[in-house]
């Protein structure tokens, strides 16, 4: 499996082929990981995947798993385990 690589920033457009997109606004979008990639913080394959540009973001709920944050050049990344 491979790992996201988020080093020159993350770009939907590259990875298409292995994300669904769930949900996206003029800020952030929230994809699932359907490729089996590996999270560039830990290692282990993500479930999903939330991508912003913003400075803060509240969440709503919770997910049941692990969460990793991985900072790009321009972006946040959460991912869900």
């Amino acid at each position: 499996m491979a790992e996201l690589d988020v080093t020159g920033g993350f770009d939907v457009h590259e990875q298409r082929s292995k994300f669904k997109l769930l949900r996206q606004d003029a800020e952030s979008m929230h994809l699932e990981n359907r490729g089996g990639l590996e999270c560039p913080a830990c290692g282990a394959v993500f479930d999903r995947l939330f991508v912003t540009d913003e400075e803060t973001v509240t969440f709503s709920s919770s997910p049941n798993g692990p969460i990793c944050l991985v900072r790009a050049p321009d972006q946040l990344l959460v991912l869900t385990h």
